[in-house]
Formats: C-alpha cells, sequence, structure tokens
C-alpha cells in the first residue's frame, strides 16, 4: 500500500474538515448540486458557515462567480435556520496564481495551498488558535484515512448520543403535578364558597394594592388561581400540550424553576400595568412558550417547522387576544413570556449554550426582575 492514498488538496480538504467537525463542533450540511466542496455549520459559532472548496478557480471573475454561489446557498440556510446574519468563512484550495482572494460583506476568504499554509496562516490561527496544533497527521495515507473516518464517526455518534437524550420521549411527572395543584387550589375555592365558608378567590389572588401593601405570596399564589371551570380547561390544556415538551427537553428541575419564575414575573408585570385583580396559569405558561422559544432557536435546524409553524404563531396569535379582548391581562402574558425566555438563557440549554450566554441570561433574569420590584415598590 502506497503511503499517499489521496491527493494533496483531499488531503487538506479532510484535514481542515476533521479539526472543524472533531474540535469546533461544525456539522457537515448537504448542499445540492455542489461538487468537490465541503459545507460546515455551527450556529454558535463566530463563522456560522465554513465552505472548503477543492475546485480550480483560475480567475478573478470565476471567483466572484463563486462567491455569487456562496450567497445563495447562505440565503436559503438563513431561511432555514431564522437567522438574520450569517458570517461565512470561504476556504479555497486550488487557486491560480493571479486571482486576487478577497471576499464580500459577511464573506472573508482564504487561500490554502498545503499543510504549511495551514499551520503558517496568520488568518486562521487567529480565528482558530488550536488549528495548528490539532491538524491529523496525514503521512501515513493509510492511517490517515482510518483515523479521519473513525474520529468523525466517533464525533457523529456522540452527537446523536446527545440529541436522542433531548428529544428522546420521557415519562411526564413534573406537568401531571402542576395541573393536579391547579385544579385541588379550584375545587377547594369552589367548594368553600358554595357552602360560604370562605372566599379563596380573595385572599390568594393577584391585586397590585394588596402586593404594596405587603401580601407579597400573591405574587405566586395567583398563578394557581382560576376564576371559572372554562378559565382552568383552557389553561390546563395548554400546559399539558406545552408543558409536557418542556419537560421533555429541559428536565423537570429546569421546568419548575422556568415556570414558577415565569409566574411571578407575569405578576410583577401585571402590578405595574394593572390596578384590578388578575390570576390564572396563563403568565407561567407564556413563560413556558418562552423557554420553547429560546431552546428551538438552539436547535432550529431540527425545530424549523415547528418554529415557524406552531411556536412562532401561538405566541403572536395569543398575545394579539389578549390585546383585542377585554379582561385579558396581557401584562402577565409577557411578563411571563420574557421571564421564562431569560430564565431559560440563564438556566442553559444543554451541549448548546456557553458560559456567556448564561450570564448573560442571569443578568437580564436579574435586571428585568430588579427594574419591576422598583417600579412597584419604590416608585410612588
Amino acid at each position: 500500500m502506497p503511503k499517499e492514498t489521496v491527493n494533496k488538496r483531499d488531503q487538506i480538504l479532510m484535514q481542515l474538515a476533521h479539526y472543524f467537525i472533531t474540535k469546533e463542533n461544525y456539522t457537515p450540511i448537504v448542499v445540492r448540486g455542489v461538487k468537490n466542496e465541503l459545507w460546515l455549520e455551527n450556529l454558535e459559532a463566530p463563522y456560522r458557515i465554513i465552505r472548503i472548496n477543492t475546485n480550480y478557480i483560475h480567475n478573478n471573475e470565476q471567483l466572484n462567480y463563486d462567491l455569487f454561489k456562496i450567497k445563495n446557498v447562505v440565503k436559503q440556510v438563513k431561511k432555514k435556520t431564522l437567522s438574520f446574519k450569517i458570517n461565512t468563512l470561504n476556504i479555497l484550495l486550488d487557486v491560480g496564481t493571479s486571482v486576487n482572494v478577497k471576499g464580500t460583506d459577511k464573506i472573508d476568504c482564504i487561500k490554502v495551498d498545503g499543510e504549511k499554509d495551514i499551520k503558517k496562516s496568520k488568518a486562521l490561527n487567529e480565528l482558530f488558535p488550536e488549528l495548528k496544533d490539532n491538524l491529523l497527521d496525514a503521512h501515513d495515507g493509510l492511517d490517515f484515512l482510518i483515523n479521519v473516518t473513525n474520529d468523525i464517526n466517533i464525533k457523529t455518534e456522540k452527537d446523536n448520543r446527545e440529541f436522542e437524550n433531548v428529544f428522546k420521549k420521557k415519562k411526564l411527572s413534573i406537568t401531571y403535578i402542576l395541573i393536579a395543584i391547579n385544579v385541588l387550589i379550584f375545587l377547594i375555592g369552589t367548594i368553600g364558597s358554595y357552602f360560604g365558608k370562605f372566599d379563596l378567590y380573595t385572599k390568594i389572588a393577584l391585586h397590585p394594592t394588596l402586593v404594596k401593601q405587603g401580601e407579597i405570596y400573591r405574587l405566586l399564589t395567583a398563578v394557581f388561581t382560576h376564576e371559572s371551570i372554562i378559565h382552568l380547561a383552557m389553561n390546563m390544556y395548554a400546559l399539558y400540550i406545552i408543558g409536557s415538551q418542556v419537560e421533555t427537553y429541559i428536565g423537570k428541575k429546569k421546568y419548575i424553576l422556568v415556570y414558577l419564575f415565569s409566574g411571578i414575573a407575569g405578576c410583577l408585570l401585571s402590578c405595574v400595568v394593572n390596578t384590578n385583580w388578575s390570576l390564572g396559569a396563563s403568565g407561567a405558561i407564556f413563560g413556558l412558550m418562552g423557554n420553547l422559544l429560546y431552546f428551538g432557536l438552539h436547535y432550529r435546524m431540527y425545530l424549523e417547522s415547528s418554529l415557524k409553524n406552531n411556536i412562532i404563531p401561538l405566541i403572536i396569535a395569543n398575545l394579539a387576544m389578549g390585546f383585542i379582548i377585554p379582561n385579558i391581562d396581557n401584562a402577565a402574558h409577557i411578563g411571563g413570556l420574557v421571564g421564562g425566555l431569560f430564565l431559560t438563557m440563564a438556566l442553559g440549554i444543554e451541549n448548546k449554550s456557553t458560559k456567556q450566554d448564561r450570564l448573560t441570561g442571569i443578568i437580564c433574569s436579574t435586571v428585568f426582575v430588579a427594574a419591576l420590584v422598583y417600579l412597584i415598590f419604590l416608585v410612588k
């Protein structure tokens, strides 16, 4: 078996692909109608798309056409991933000496002729400091091919396990417990009112004046209180549909935190905006929608249709109804939605969120709640 089993350009392509997939968490994407080029994607990276091209670029006109093709592919990716901005790195492995290698807005181009160019490239090593020390040795062609294949397969299997762990069907418990608590409190209130023993509604529902007077517990108890059987049934149906997804995707502990925090955040904003009684789980449920929105954006390669056809339209439609139909506490809905989104950011999405993302979420959640508390208790 000869040592050189692949040509020079294919060798560089495989070395770069190996590094970006196994070290930088890029994923190959299928682009129809292209040959001799590799497209990689990582929606959390500074360069969301890396394209490696082994086709010969012999003049500036062909380079301009090549950039035009990239723009068209990026437009498709933007549409699929609901992205407004995508920075792209275009790595060219076979370029004529007369070609002026330069990119355009949002597309950076780098010329690479060989392995030495990769290690000496100032641009590449500034973008990826670990690249030069993590290039797979390609001296033995057979071992090189085996190592590239094995390492990428291992990385793919790991990604598949992580994906299955997130999306596999799980046994629900928290959703059922929350529904049971809401139903139980409604029954207690209904029975107590029927026999004239007490009016649970006025004891635990939300009223801004009473909260300002020190009955802070209402910020939580109001989340589990409902005015009528129809009100309860509608909210519990929404909680079952949305909550079961949230419990599956982010786990039970984070689910509880998002639900309670969103409900309280919704009540806080309601106290800022409204002066009347308010109650219901809808603020917390909107927080779960905010959670699904943030989660879906991180997994939008898999949840594209769900985001565009279900989650986003559901949020917009329900907020619109709140503005149109009287006696709906839309402030609680908006407060819950924002609170759920911010706290989900703070808690993080497994295998997706960075420390910076979580820190940003903690800051946003803290500032949001602090601002509402200030407006309620300190502004006269």
